[in-house]
């Protein structure tokens, strides 16, 4: 018999903030009384007589896989975020390009006209010209022009030089940024056929079996966290805890509750569709924060907090390589976008391996 799970959102505490309330049994961990579903009988190995895995093993296959692809996501996502800086930089560079090669064409057209000119007199230098000159008076006024057209073509090379100089480092930074960006993009292609592969694995697993086996695997799945947010919950992680939300951590999990049901998709940061790192970036945009766009960068540039002292509206992030997250949302519960297959929802924080909390508005 499986437990009820009733998630709802609604306004309580003294000053009506918003708050994400989840009558979720599995927060208590499994109830005397509960059936679990039994993989078929094992044979040496772990496998069922014939060598087939039985369903325990198939969940932990499963499950290493959607990590697996959930890694290579937050790669994906990586190597995306970057293409479009080194993207948004190439258009950039090549405005100015074009700027200053309009620019250098103007001033080349004035040096060329600068030398017809010369041409037209002769040829002779200035200079030459004054030490010429019959007039005393006149050969003082011309010095005093010949000394400010000095200047002023010492002006004009100094100039085109300059404009010169611009052109071949915005063409040398652009080449480098596209180097950059070929780099990127082979990295974001690498990042898409290692999660494709794993899912498809994943697929095909899934697919061999019997539609009761599948609702039994799932039905494991969900054993499976509620024993590990049971164990989460009895080791005391959360004592001490009781913090309330921050008003930017409401409006955050105000956001999120909004989404619960859509889809996960990789690589997604929705309005329809999200990853987890999408969907945490995107309630945190809404609250008015700027956060990075992976779980990995989240982990890396937000602040720390200890576990026992979060509140409603930090993100957790899980597994060793902090390839998932989520938004706390209090009482040991988490809101998040598992993975492929499944929709955003609430269940216990504890269900998957913590490594750190972090705070966007700290």
């Amino acid at each position: 018999m499986r437990r009820p799970q009733i998630c709802s959102t609604f306004p309580s505490g003294r000053h009506g903030t918003l708050v994400v309330s989840c009558a979720l049994l599995l927060l208590a961990g499994p109830a005397l009384g509960t059936a679990y579903a039994d993989p078929p009988e094992a044979g040496p190995g772990g496998s069922p007589e014939g060598g087939r895995p039985g369903l325990e093993q198939i969940r932990k296959d499963i499950e290493r896989l959607h990590d697996r692809a959930e890694s290579a996501t937050d790669a994906y996502n990586a190597a995306e975020a970057a293409a479009k800086r080194q993207q948004k930089h190439l258009v950039s560079l090549a405005k100015r390009i074009d700027t200053t090669q309009g620019r250098l064409d103007r001033l080349n057209d004035t040096a060329g006209a600068m030398a017809r000119a010369q041409y037209r007199n002769g040829g002779m230098p200035p200079g030459a010209k004054l030490v010429l000159a019959d007039d005393p008076e006149d050969f003082l006024r011309g010095l005093s022009l010949a000394h400010k057209g000095q200047q002023a073509t010492r002006a004009f090379i100094g100039t085109l030089t300059k404009a010169r100089s611009s052109l071949r480092g915005d063409a040398e930074d652009a080449a480098e940024q596209w180097t950059k960006l070929e780099k990127t993009r082979k990295k974001k292609a690498a990042a898409k056929k290692r999660i494709t592969a794993q899912l498809a694995k994943a697929e095909r697993i899934e697919s061999g079996l019997k539609k009761e086996e599948r609702e039994r695997l799932r039905r494991l799945e969900e054993d499976a966290a509620k024993a590990r947010q049971a164990k989460w919950l009895d080791s005391g992680a959360l004592k001490g805890a009781g913090g309330t939300a921050s008003p930017a951590g409401r409006r955050a999990i105000a956001w999120a509750s909004k989404q619960i049901g859509k889809d996960y998709v990789w690589g997604a940061e929705g309005p329809d569709t999200f990853d987890c790192s999408g969907l945490t970036m995107r309630a945190w945009e809404a609250a008015g924060e700027s956060i990075p766009r992976t779980s990995q960068e989240q982990w890396k540039r937000l602040p720390h907090v200890p576990v026992n002292k979060m509140r409603p509206g930090d993100l957790i992030i899980y597994k060793r390589d902090a390839s998932h997250v989520g938004i706390y949302v209090g009482d040991g519960a988490l809101l998040h976008a598992p993975r492929t297959g499944r929709q955003i929802t609430v269940e216990g924080a504890g269900s998957m391996p913590i490594l750190g909390v972090v705070r966007p508005d700290k």
